[in-house]
């Protein structure tokens, strides 16, 4: 089985609201990095509490208002690991539903930085120049996304995906000082942090190795949650529950 498949009309409600939630996501991210260089410039720390406490409390809203028309993925990694623990069972999204998933959380990642540089008076579009990809870079991406992964599918898999708006937003808030990357843990808003050269941002020779740290991350989490709930076949409420019939 491939999935569920859903109406054209039930899809392009799941991909506007992918792709809003990301664009806002991104927007969090970036806006409140520029905000916090100019509120607390020279304090680095301070910065990272700044930018950390608001993604952390904007992820968690996001994930409530938009969870219930598409799970709130806002990131291929969780889409992909929707598809691949759902497949055997027919849960989950279909395969052609995880491209479309993943195309709207790119754009939308693209857009929400424009949006961040034009809210503070920046160039409309930047080429970000904060090189990240070091090898202590690399490992915490890959702890960052396997640990969100698990979050993620731990709940779905236990009937807890109510708690994924707090508990998401939780471990991304925690992780932005436990890893050394500050867990973008996510392809989408890597990708769209490249377009933000701000305190969030990502040059385009550390995305690559970003990204693909994170399909290791995600595949790590995505074998614990095999091991630790083995006989569950859950694997469509990930993020917020919501109506999974194609109506």
């Amino acid at each position: 089985m491939t999935g569920v498949a859903f109406t054209p009309a039930a899809l392009k409600r799941r991909l506007l609201a992918e792709f809003t939630g990301t664009a806002l996501l991104v927007t969090i991210v970036v806006g409140s990095g520029i905000a916090a260089s100019e509120l607390s410039p020279g304090d680095t720390g301070l910065q990272l509490l700044e930018n950390s406490t608001a993604t952390a409390l904007g992820l968690a809203v996001l994930i409530l208002i938009f969870g219930p028309v598409s799970g709130a993925h806002f990131n291929p990694a969780v889409s992909a690991a929707d598809w691949l623990l759902g497949r055997r069972h027919g849960t989950g999204l279909a395969g052609g539903d995880v491209a479309a998933y993943t195309i709207a959380q790119i754009a939308g990642g693209v857009l929400g930085a424009m949006l961040a540089n034009i809210m503070f008076d920046q160039e409309l579009v930047q080429i970000a120049t904060h090189r990240r990809a070091t090898d202590g870079h690399l490992v915490g991406e890959i702890v960052a996304t396997a640990g969100l992964i698990a979050v993620i599918f731990a709940l779905a898999r236990s009937g807890r995906a109510t708690y994924s708006a707090a508990a998401v937003g939780a471990y991304i808030g925690a992780a932005y000082w436990f890893t050394s990357s500050t867990s973008f843990a996510n392809p989408a808003v890597t990708l769209g942090r490249m377009f933000s050269d701000t305190f969030a941002g990502i040059a385009p020779t550390s995305t690559l190795g970003f990204i693909a740290a994170q399909v290791l991350g995600a595949l790590a989490g995505l074998g614990l949650i095999s091991i630790l709930y083995p006989h569950s076949t859950t694997a469509d409420n990930v993020g917020v529950p919501h109506n999974i019939s194609a109506d």
